[in-house]
């Protein structure tokens, strides 16, 4: 039996009361929150494996919870939610959604959904936690650090706060655009700063990269934005 960990983000109790016990009967873990801001509590605390998390939350919209988690986190969300329009739906999956059920739902179906997406992982979410990789580019999400394996070896790379939030961004969800406007509200939450300085940023980062040995990672989509090559 699975004894991995889901955060049901809902302010319909009895729902989520519904939805646990269903998620409870296959094994899993559950801890239930009702607003935004204990979500980002409990997800920090906690660490779950997923996150079911409705979009309209007292405090912060489930939106605002997902832009905030992945400002660090890579953790499997899925958004559960009475907004079923296709422009909710693809602007949860751009925050960075990895799946979207749409209320009244099936709580059975939801938990089929469950295990689909963390099959998908293919590995435990703590793992993902800690390190993202390619080749031997290491990204340590939990320590904020960029590295380079030689050898069993990390040789850090030195990289501002942006650059590696933008990195761990993109490294995230390999081959997936991620529009200059995004990355700002993201990777640069209180600047007012421009859209265009992002290719600064993205510059100075594909330097280090360069610098250190890793190529044609950091991928130009002309006129729209960036995305992170998965091939080797």
């Amino acid at each position: 039996m699975s004894q991995r960990r889901v955060l049901i983000v809902e302010d319909d109790f009895d729902g989520a009361e519904v939805l646990g016990a269903y998620l409870k009967r296959d094994g899993f873990q559950t801890r239930h929150v009702a607003d935004g801001y204990q979500a980002l509590e409990q997800h920090a605390q906690w660490r779950p494996d997923l996150v079911l998390l409705d979009i309209m939350l007292p405090g912060l919209s489930g939106n605002d919870v997902m832009a905030a988690i992945r400002q660090h986190s890579t953790t499997p969300v899925i958004m559960v939610t009475a907004v079923g329009s296709e422009s909710n739906r693809i602007n949860s999956l751009l925050y960075g959604a990895d799946d979207y059920v749409v209320k009244p739902y099936n709580p059975g179906e939801v938990v089929a959904r469950v295990h689909a997406v963390l099959r998908r992982w293919s590995g435990s979410a703590q793992d993902r936690r800690q390190c993202l990789r390619h080749g031997n580019l290491v990204v340590d999400v939990e320590a904020a650090q960029a590295s380079i394996d030689v050898d069993g070896a990390c040789q850090p790379i030195d990289l501002t706060r942006t650059e590696f939030s933008m990195l761990a961004m993109l490294m995230a969800r390999p081959t997936r655009m991620f529009s200059r406007a995004e990355l700002l509200e993201r990777c640069l939450p209180e600047s007012d700063a421009l859209e265009r300085v992002v290719d600064v940023h993205i510059y100075n980062l594909r330097r280090k990269l360069e610098q250190a040995n890793v190529q044609d990672v950091l991928l130009t989509v002309r006129g729209l934005g960036y995305r992170f090559s998965n091939v080797s």
